[in-house]
């Protein structure tokens, strides 16, 4: 399994949410400096959050495989109905 903090997906999502309010708001004001920033910022984010599902898709892919190797071991274990002995009935 990928170590990644628990919640940086969150915490990018908030940042996201942000510079959306940033870039929708008045401040820039054609300050290409500040555009090209915000811009910058949103592509390291959208990154990180690329990272994040990629993980979280390996993360689930693990567990459908463990999820059917339980599954395969849970009907190899199950008890056989014993069958009845010649003369026995």
């Amino acid at each position: 399994m990928t170590s990644s903090a628990p919640g940086k997906g969150e915490a990018l999502i908030w940042r996201l949410r942000r510079l959306t309010a940033l870039a929708q708001s008045s401040d820039l004001d054609g300050d290409r400096a500040k555009i090209l920033a915000l811009l910058d910022d949103i592509q390291a984010v959208r990154h990180g959050l690329m990272l994040e599902c990629k993980r979280l898709d390996e993360d689930m892919r693990q567990s459908a495989a463990r999820v059917h190797a339980a599954s395969a071991y849970a009907r190899s274990a199950r008890p056989t109905r014993q069958q009845p002995l010649r003369g026995e009935q």
